[in-house]
């Protein structure tokens, strides 16, 4: 069968057309939360039956992921309302992570963006805290309610912090950007001070550590880490986009178009695949091409088929390939093939196949660009 784009996870619904996934990592956190609220609804109230303070428990765990779902889609309405698109929300054990394909065009849309989550989570803090302070609902709903009030509060403070990637790196992005009209230093600002905080939160958590609080220090390093491997991505992302800049599909891509026939098998198509190198290849079978395929749907035939399957059981129809036109950015096709999850696609101009461009055509051109920004 063709190759899928591979899932971040365990799809749990849709909002707004946007797809909602759980990464198995989100069930550490999960758990680990459950536990705290039910050691902590323990010591406030002892009287409570063992079971209900359990069921409490999971009950506030489910509404802190579902704020923190709210969070991520707030972002990403806006990131809609702008037309860029949003391949899907994952709940993953830092918290949620919306996977919009593209970055906005302007500082003004960036802020929008960055702050619509900040904001969203002080308030569904404000609600909460009303619920426990003006609403009587009994003991129960009140200590969830000033949990989820407290938990909320801590989200839209923490994001707003000014360092890559929270949400207050962004939004000082957004601002320096909106400044110095300079993208690549406003990215390299807000880069830097995020791994300035993660630094701090790395010293922060070991100390904590140190002095007996070992799980919360150790916690608040492993989040520095993550924060600091993040800010360095994000920047080498923006080194990327300028060194692509102005690149076009023409410039880039190879003019000749490797083919195979559609009755060619999987056996066959491999040991090709050996012998010249190439990864993707035009299926023909009389006068207009099939399909395409690649080393990676070949693979999904198990080994002891490959003799007896052709290559046009495993390739992708031309009517599902994406396509890179001759003038389209290189890097928007890069884009286009990361969300896809493909490596080579066919260059089409007025209905007929003129070159192939790939990944590693791309990123060989990016090499070229960055070693001579450093012998410049």
């Amino acid at each position: 069968m063709p190759p899928q784009q591979r899932a971040p996870g365990l799809k749990i619904g849709h909002i707004f057309g946007i797809p909602i996934y759980l990464h198995p990592s989100w069930l550490i956190i999960f758990a680990l939360i459950t536990v705290m609220l039910g050691v902590q609804f323990t010591a406030q109230h002892p009287h409570w039956p063992p079971a209900e303070r359990w069921t409490l428990g999971i009950v506030t765990s489910l509404l802190f992921f579902a704020s923190v779902i709210f969070h991520e889609v707030s972002h990403s309405i806006v990131a809609l309302h702008y037309k860029l698109p949003v391949r899907s929300i994952t709940l993953f054990v830092f918290g949620g992570l919306s996977a919009i394909e593209k970055e906005p065009p302007s500082a003004g849309q960036e802020f929008k963006m960055a702050f619509a989550g900040p904001l969203s989570s002080l308030f569904l803090a404000g609600v909460f805290f009303v619920i426990w302070r003006y609403a009587h609902f009994g003991e129960f709903v009140g200590s969830m309610s000033y949990w989820l009030f407290e938990i909320n509060l801590i989200l839209g403070i923490f994001n707003l912090v000014p360092g890559f990637p929270l949400d207050g790196g962004r939004v000082l992005r957004a601002i320096v950007w909106g400044i110095t009209k300079d993208y690549r230093k406003a990215s390299k600002i807000a880069s830097t001070s995020g791994r300035l905080i993660a630094y701090l939160m790395i010293l922060v958590g070991i100390w904590q550590a140190l002095e007996g609080n070992w799980f919360g220090g150790l916690w608040l390093a492993f989040i520095g880490w993550f924060l600091l491997e993040a800010a360095k991505e994000t920047y080498v992302q923006v080194a990327l986009r300028d060194s692509l800049d102005g690149v076009r599909t023409d410039d880039v891509m190879a003019r000749e178009i490797p083919t195979v026939t559609r009755d060619t098998s999987i056996d066959e198509y491999i040991h090709q695949v050996l012998r010249t190198g190439r990864r993707a290849h035009i299926v023909v079978g009389g006068e207009r091409p099939s399909g395409i395929v690649s080393l990676q749907s070949a693979r999904h035939v198990p080994r002891e088929e490959w003799a007896t399957t052709s290559v046009q059981a495993v390739m992708v129809p031309m009517d599902k390939v994406q396509a890179a036109k001759p003038d389209e950015p290189v890097l928007q096709v890069l884009q286009r093939m990361q969300a896809s999850d493909v490596s080579q696609m066919p260059v089409v101009s007025d209905g007929h196949i003129i070159g192939m461009i790939g990944r590693d055509s791309i990123l060989q051109i990016l090499q070229t660009h960055l070693h001579a920004e450093h012998h410049a």
